[in-house]
């Protein structure tokens, strides 16, 4: 059994569909572990949706800051944005199962692995003050927040760049979105751990006083897997953690990148966007 880890689909089915054929991909054999963002960009979200969720329990994903998007606007009265490409799925038949299966996705995953030691899984990264204990109690706060009820009214009041900055005295509404933000928004923070959201190119973007978050240590070592950051293009220059960075920006005209969690190969295919 191989397990892949696989970079942002944004809706790029046909690109999805060719990486899966590359790797030999055998749903009975080996699994997926996808890094959120399925939807919203490209032209086939509808068909990357109904795709992983076919897989079952070969498919593992975490939720991104676009599928939140997806769900906000399906049931938490967002709008749409003018570049979305969401109204295939908010039309679809089938548009309530897959809503229903999209907001039970974990916002973390974690595994021990021999070869790796810890290995886990997020959108945009992990924030260095929290250990990857804390952060998967923190995962699991919004999760059960997601799940429960009243969750279209905050689907609607998670939206917010405040607060930028994490405490662990946060409470209410303040410390779920922090807890989203960082888990699918995060790119630039400064030694506090606060976060900006403005910045969102490479690394020469970065604000005064501000780094990549892969660029402060941590106390602990995990394997970080994470997309969100197109720009990045693959790659975590002067990283101070292990960290793999798998969007490769397919849907701004790139590549499709899949990690083998056990030798570390990339498998990319080539974009079909223009």
């Amino acid at each position: 059994m191989t397990t892949y880890a696989i970079g942002d689909l944004q809706g790029c089915h046909e690109e999805f569909v060719a990486l899966l054929e590359r790797l030999d991909f055998d749903p009975r054999r080996d699994r997926l572990w996808l890094v959120g963002d399925l939807v919203n960009r490209g032209p086939g979200s509808l068909a990357c949706l109904r795709e992983v969720m076919a897989l079952g329990e070969a498919a593992t994903t975490v939720l991104g800051n676009h599928d939140l998007h997806l769900l906000a606007v399906a049931r938490g009265g967002a709008r749409e944005n003018r570049k979305d490409t969401l109204a295939p799925i908010l039309s679809a038949p089938d548009r309530e199962r897959l809503l229903d299966w999209l907001q039970s996705r974990p916002l973390l995953v974690r595994r021990a692995s021999p070869a790796h030691g810890e290995t886990v899984m997020t959108h945009a990264g992990l924030l260095p003050q929290w250990s990857v204990d804390q952060a998967a109690m923190l995962a699991d706060e919004a999760e059960a927040r997601l799940a429960g009820e009243g969750a279209g009214a905050f689907l609607e009041e998670m939206y917010g760049n405040e607060p930028a900055c994490w405490r662990d005295d946060l409470d209410g509404i303040d410390r779920l979105r922090m807890i989203i933000n960082a888990f699918t928004r995060m790119r630039f923070i400064d030694g506090a751990g606060c976060l900006d959201f403005a910045a969102k190119e490479g690394l020469d973007s970065a604000p005064p006083g501000f780094a990549p978050w892969f660029q402060y240590p941590r106390h602990d070592d995990p394997w970080l897997l994470f997309g969100h950051w197109a720009a990045l293009q693959g790659e975590t220059p002067a990283s101070r953690v292990r960290a793999e960075a798998l969007d490769t920006g397919c849907v701004w005209g790139s590549r499709l990148t899949a990690l083998d969690l056990e030798s570390g190969q990339r498998t990319s295919v080539p974009s079909r966007q223009r």
